[in-house]
């Protein structure tokens, strides 16, 4: 047993008896420069006080929190009340009670022996992950098993010194992990106490010392890269010789079938060759074992705010390319650069241009505007950079979106969006909308009033009144038409909409029941949560009948031609698997949906004569899976290779550094013999 638990075992009921020292720690959260929130914390002797909440793109979360530790600093109770970010009920409870430990939050009822592991909270806020650290930096090797499951772990990064109004500060930045997929990078002072939480989008400081915001941010990425750097060296395969794949099925992206056992011949970057699967190899070459499989080419996740954290992930899933829909502009740009020049893994990025009006619910990302000519401005700005569309959000005037399009289109750039506030998704494609944005954004209209606003969080509670709506009705059928005739696009997010509308406390959401038990534990009761609040007599059915609306008018778009736009707005990777199979319920075959994915991005793009098939010239991008992904969509989870601009790699050698479950096994690879021609 670790030490620090022995030490509090030992403790048992005693209670921490000093005088009592309060101390009052307030912080700021600050997203794209701005202060969006709080986190205060006041302590009285064993027992601190916490209000966390912030409110970034209209919505965030609100915690009230009261812990009481032990002399060792451990939690003996721990009650936690409020919303989480899309407005969902918390009530969390922890306590110690004799030799026992006992908790209860969304996914039920557990204990455990005391001393048996430290709590980690479901629903906490961040200053909590001060507490974790101060309990690690007790212990022999900053390692603790962690209840429910799992074990925390704290590593001591640099020394960073900050200046504020509270004068100079000498803090080192730890990271936590454990929790999630990716360790959370915090700085401590030399008291153990926490001074900040610190990202490359967003940080959590103590008050005083915001202006320190930009260069912590840009330390953070710095940290970030380096451990993505490291992982690269480990998982990235450059053989540096032509690559044999035999024994393979292609997926033919063009008739949506697959071919007779092939082999594809790769040498750097681009496919060099389709050959019958018992062509000699070539002296030097490294062959790997296909075993019947099926190569599928590199898929395009078409809603991602792509990061850091979740680019090699998103690489793993098969996504080759992703459409950035939002960013913070400098950061995506430093990402996609060292994705390019291979010094991390991720996919290719083609970016969307976020253009957002100033408002007190304005999201924080791209350029937010307060006059059509900065809106103008911003629109050329993005053309100059080679950005293949403008995004339009909530916030946006509504009257300076003709000018926002018409410009767009003179710079050769789509423009999509959300439905600005107070607007309709008529009003937008008769503005000139390429491309709608989310299936909710496109069906509001519909249902609410022209006063009512969609800034906040009301844009989703708002589909509860789905299910009374009438399909047939003239208003319904007047939009749809319009997309008919304007011929336009939609990115309808079906699968973030399934989460809002199924997903409920205790329960594997429908989408994740094939991937969730490989997560870390901290994952899985995350997942757990349910993301809206349906408490109230009736909620309940609404929001599931809300979703089976969303399917059937998805399924309607589908059916008069509108063309549909498979991304995800919850990250990809795994989530991209289920839009993809959720695309079956609105009337695609499993081989229509790998098509859409594939060859139909591609040419969407413009970018059919690079990618989007395997064929000889073309990128060497592509996955290999086990099954049949034409007769079962569900087959392009199993993923035992991924190649990308003909660098290979294995998903059963990345999962573990995020702490997952690997899926499937890597083929058997036979290096190259040094024989000459």
């Amino acid at each position: 047993m670790k030490s620090i638990l022995l030490a509090a075992s030992a403790l048992a009921a005693a209670f921490f008896s000093t005088a009592a020292t309060a101390q009052s720690e307030r912080f700021s959260v600050i997203f794209g420069g701005r202060n969006v929130g709080h986190l205060n914390a006041d302590t009285t002797g064993d027992q601190t006080l916490i209000d966390f909440d912030y409110k970034n793109n209209g919505r965030g979360p609100t915690i009230k929190e009261t812990i009481r530790t032990d002399a060792t600093g451990l939690p003996v109770a721990w009650k936690i009340d409020g919303t989480t970010t899309f407005g969902s009920k918390t009530a969390e409870n922890y306590a110690v009670t004799g030799s026992r430990a006992t908790w209860t939050d969304s996914t039920g009822p557990g204990k455990a022996a005391r001393g048996t592991g430290l709590y980690v909270a479901q629903g906490a806020s961040p200053w909590a992950l001060g507490l974790y650290a101060r309990a690690l930096l007790k212990d022999a090797d900053n390692t603790m098993p962690a209840l429910p499951g799992g074990t925390l772990r704290l590593t001591k990064g640099e020394a960073v010194t900050i200046t504020g109004k509270g004068g100079t500060l000498q803090t080192t930045a730890y990271d936590i992990s454990g929790i999630d997929l990716t360790p959370t990078t915090m700085l401590l002072d030399a008291e153990g106490d926490l001074i900040s939480i610190v990202s490359a989008d967003f940080i959590i400081i103590r008050d005083g010392y915001e202006g320190e915001e930009e260069r912590l941010r840009g330390l953070a990425a710095k940290w970030s890269t380096d451990r993505y750097v490291a992982i690269q060296k480990k998982v990235a395969h450059d053989y540096r010789a032509p690559v044999r794949i035999r024994n393979v099925r292609l997926f033919d992206a063009k008739t949506a079938t697959l071919t007779k056992p092939m082999s594809v011949l790769v040498n750097g970057r681009t496919i060099a060759a389709i050959e019958q699967p018992d062509s000699p190899a070539t002296p030097g070459e490294v062959t790997i074992d296909g075993d019947g499989g099926t190569l599928i080419p590199g898929m395009y996740e078409m809603h991602a705010h792509l990061g850091q954290d979740d680019a090699l992930l998103n690489l793993m899933a098969g996504i080759t390319t992703v459409r950035d829909m939002g960013n913070d502009n400098a950061v995506l740009a430093e990402l996609s650069n060292r994705i390019d020049a291979g010094i991390i893994g991720g996919p290719r990025i083609i970016k969307s241009g976020f253009l957002e009006g100033r408002s007190p619910f304005s999201a924080n990302n791209g350029f937010v505007v307060e006059s059509q000519a900065k809106a103008i401005d911003a629109v050329r700005w993005y053309g100059a950079r080679g950005y293949n569309q403008i995004k339009v959000y909530n916030s946006m005037n509504l009257a300076w979106v003709p000018a926002i399009v018409k410009e767009a289109h003179a710079l050769g750039m789509r423009v999509a969006g959300h439905v600005p506030a107070f607007s309709t998704a008529d009003a937008m494609i008769a503005a000139g909308y390429d491309e709608m944005t989310h299936i909710n954004q496109f069906m509001l209209g519909w249902v609410i009033k022209p006063s009512e606003d969609t800034r906040t969080l009301f844009r989703l509670t708002a589909l509860k009144r789905l299910p009374a709506l009438d399909l047939n009705s003239a208003p319904v059928q007047r939009t749809i038409q319009a997309m008919v005739d304007g011929k336009k696009a939609i990115d309808p997010t079906i699968g973030i909409h399934e989460q809002l509308t199924q997903n409920r406390d205790g329960q594997v959401p429908p989408g994740a029941v094939d991937y969730l038990d490989h997560m870390p534990i901290g994952y899985q009761r995350d997942a757990k949560k349910a993301w809206v609040d349906t408490s109230a007599q009736g909620d309940d059915a609404a929001y599931r009948g809300a979703f089976d609306k969303i399917i059937a008018t998805t399924k309607m778009l589908h059916d008069r031609g509108v063309f549909i736009v498979p991304g995800t707005d919850t990250g990809g990777s795994f989530t991209y698997h289920r839009e993809l199979e959720l695309l079956t319920r609105v009337g695609f075959t499993p081989a229509q949906v790998v098509k859409r994915a594939t060859y139909d991005m591609a040419g969407y793009l413009g970018e059919d004569q690079a990618t989007g098939s395997i064929a000889r010239g073309k990128r060497a991008d592509f996955f290999l899976v086990l099954g049949d992904p034409t007769k079962d969509v569900k087959a392009i989870k199993t993923i035992r290779m991924v190649v990308k601009d003909g660098t290979v790699y294995f998903p059963s050698e990345v999962y573990p550094e995020f702490g997952i479950k690997p899926f499937a096994e890597a083929p058997k690879v036979t290096l190259a013999k040094t024989a000459k021609p």
